[in-house]
């Protein structure tokens, strides 16, 4: 079992940065990576970006690259999504998850059902 707590999120202006953080807890000794996705109301949840544990193999989705980057303190069981020159179609409520390590091979991080463990969300919310 493995428990999620986020924190971070807040009413910014566009341009803003904001950096987001996950403490992981419990069995964390079994998890194989971290990831974040976010939803805007009246729209599906989107990924965002994801780490591996071990090896920290970093994806993003298109829409952040060069503007987010994520990042892991191993020691610390947490993992972090700085975000900069945050735009309003930022806005959105952001979770992280947590992936046990997988039997198959095939392994995208993009899917929220790769996914065994949810925080509650925090809420990003960018002005213009």
């Amino acid at each position: 079992q493995v428990q999620l707590v986020e924190s971070g999120g807040g009413l910014v202006q566009a341009g803003a940065s904001l950096r987001l953080s996950c403490a992981a807890s419990g069995r964390t000794y079994n998890m194989y990576a971290m990831g974040w996705f976010r939803q805007a109301p009246g729209k599906e949840r989107e990924f965002v970006a994801s780490i591996t544990w071990t090896l920290a193999d970093i994806r993003y989705t298109d829409s952040v690259k060069g503007r987010f980057a994520v990042s892991r303190d191993s020691a610390r069981n947490t993992v972090a999504l700085q975000m900069n020159s945050l735009k309003p179609e930022d806005t959105a409520v952001y979770y992280c998850a947590a992936a046990d390590r997988p039997y198959a091979s095939r392994w995208s991080g993009s899917l929220p059902s790769e996914y065994n463990y949810w925080g509650q969300g925090t809420q990003v919310t960018v002005s213009s």
